[in-house]
């Protein structure tokens, strides 16, 4: 059975080549277009890991991920940033909010599909 990877970008075009790297690696995506949209999803279905962007509007990356992991279903979900950030207080403000792992844009899609593969073991 595939994977099911929740990708949350602000940036429609980001979305599409993220979800069409994963799709192709065989994995099923749902989208969303901020934290507040993801959240919704991540509480009407599960998902087996979740790739957010860091700055969005209503709810950004950082914030979703301190939700998710107060939800016991995503306690232990791998919670990916990808993100244009690559400052090491973001980072560790990620870390500090529960992020696994953290992707710079402009992501490989291999390097991204090999890091899900990796994170969901």
């Amino acid at each position: 059975m595939s994977a099911n990877l929740l990708i949350v970008d602000d940036s429609t075009s980001m979305r599409q080549m993220v979800a069409f790297a994963l799709t192709g690696g065989g994995y099923t995506v749902v989208e969303a277009e901020d934290g507040i949209a993801a959240l919704d999803a991540a509480k009407t279905q599960k998902f087996d890991a979740v790739i957010t962007d860091v700055n969005m509007p209503r709810m950004d990356g950082i914030e979703l991920i301190r939700q998710l992991r107060a939800l016991p279903n995503y306690k232990f979900t791998p919670l990916l940033m990808l993100t244009t950030e690559s400052g090491a207080d973001k980072k560790s403000e990620g870390k500090a909010a529960g992020a696994t792992g953290w992707l710079v844009k402009p992501f490989d899609p291999d390097q991204l599909l090999a890091t899900v593969r990796k994170v969901l073991g």
